[in-house]
């Protein structure tokens, strides 16, 4: 709970933050990063580039400030992002350094309109929040690895699902054993650049668990400027080879696809979204293939269909699988965009929904689930960036 004093300056905030937020949040990056330089291997320096990570601060501080008196709707972020600063082995020391630099922005933005109480407010709310992160994310740490501990792996593998995309599968390095995951998870990739730099990206795992390897599945991106310069995914394409070397993280993440429901599953996936629902796939086939499931897979075209063969697969051990794939560049374009309405209204009625894919196709079908029905708690959803926080901005 914030102080009666803090209460007032936090509330006051909220237009402030709506207007000024991203300004605030450039003017941090800016002033971390100069004093700070080492934390440009921590960051995601693509997201720098093209604007999206001071919008996702910007959306954050915002969000926590108008949310701050329900602890229930910050709940589910708190965690997302737990998980997320575990992947890239944020420890505790780095908080004060961020809550310095971040007051110090708020400052510079707002001049003299941002008066020493509501500088204490801020320093009070924002030591509010990193203590609550720093406890959800010591937790998490002791449930699965140390923090900032990475594992070296051999690229066993590379297949190629479509011109722009690759699977690359991944073994440990003498025979070490693989880590426990949940379908849905991620993992950290970690890259170094010519110019030396060390950059980490989160890719879903797009394999079963308990095999003897790791699988990520790999979009190239269609970047310019210095976004495409810090782009870990084209290094990927343009770099890795069978027999080379990456580190990674622990699997972390809270969008974890239940393998054992005895209600209805539907996946919703366009894209390179449906990775996280193929390690579902396969993991059902495997452990529960009676599991009723309906996947609906939007794709641009038949070329970037992508696992085609785990699907087909699945098809023929999942007797109660139904799937359908949709190609929005199709002749009739209207034919091709994926619809809930080919999900029977009984199975609506009850089913856990996943959806992965980009921004606005998961914003397009969850506001058409609500619309049919269907509870928002029953809507699960792998996002990053700023529309982690849309329900609460």
């Amino acid at each position: 709970m914030f102080s009666e004093t803090a209460v007032p300056y936090i509330k006051a905030s909220v237009p402030v933050l709506r207007e000024h937020g991203v300004q605030i949040t450039t003017v941090f990056y800016a002033n971390l990063f100069k004093a700070h330089p080492q934390l440009l291997n921590v960051f995601n320096m693509r997201n720098q580039a093209d604007g999206t990570q001071q919008q996702s601060l910007a959306a954050a501080v915002f969000a926590y400030a108008a949310n701050f008196e329900n602890p229930a709707a910050l709940a589910p972020v708190i965690t997302r992002i737990v998980h997320k600063h575990a992947s890239l082995g944020i420890t505790a020391d780095l908080y004060p350094i961020v809550g310095t630099h971040l007051l110090g922005a708020i400052k510079e933005v707002l001049g003299d309109a941002a008066t020493p109480p509501l500088l204490d407010a801020w320093a009070e709310a924002y030591g509010a929040l990193a203590n609550a992160l720093i406890a959800e994310e010591k937790n998490l740490y002791g449930n699965t690895t140390a923090p900032g501990d990475l594992t070296q792996m051999r690229v066993a593998d590379i297949i190629t699902q479509s011109p722009t995309a690759k699977t690359f599968r991944l073994q440990p390095l003498n025979q070490a054993a693989l880590p426990a995951y949940i379908p849905g998870q991620y993992i950290s990739v970690y890259v170094t650049f010519a110019d030396g730099q060390r950059q980490p990206r989160q890719y879903s795992l797009s394999d079963a668990p308990g095999k003897n390897s790791l699988s990520i599945t790999v979009k190239k991106e269609s970047l310019t400027g210095a976004a495409a310069d810090k782009s870990v995914s084209n290094w990927l394409h343009d770099n890795l080879k069978v027999g080379d070397s990456l580190q990674i993280s622990h699997p972390y993440g809270e969008f974890a696809i239940n393998a054992l429901h005895d209600k209805p599953v539907v996946m919703l996936a366009a894209g390179v979204g449906i990775t996280p629902m193929i390690a579902a796939l396969n993991h059902l086939a495997t452990v529960n293939p009676q599991q009723v499931v309906h996947l609906l897979y939007a794709v641009r075209s038949p070329e970037e269909y992508l696992h085609r063969a785990d699907i087909e697969q699945a098809i023929k051990a999942m007797p109660q699988l139904k799937f359908k794939l949709y190609t929005s560049q199709a002749a009739d374009d209207a034919q091709g965009r994926l619809t809930i309405d080919d999900i029977p209204q009984a199975v609506l009625k009850s089913a856990e929904i996943y959806m992965c894919g980009p921004t606005g196709f998961m914003q397009t079908q969850k506001q058409r689930l609500v619309e049919a029905g269907v509870a928002a708690s029953r809507i699960h959803k792998e996002v990053f960036g700023p529309d982690l926080l849309e329900a609460l901005v």
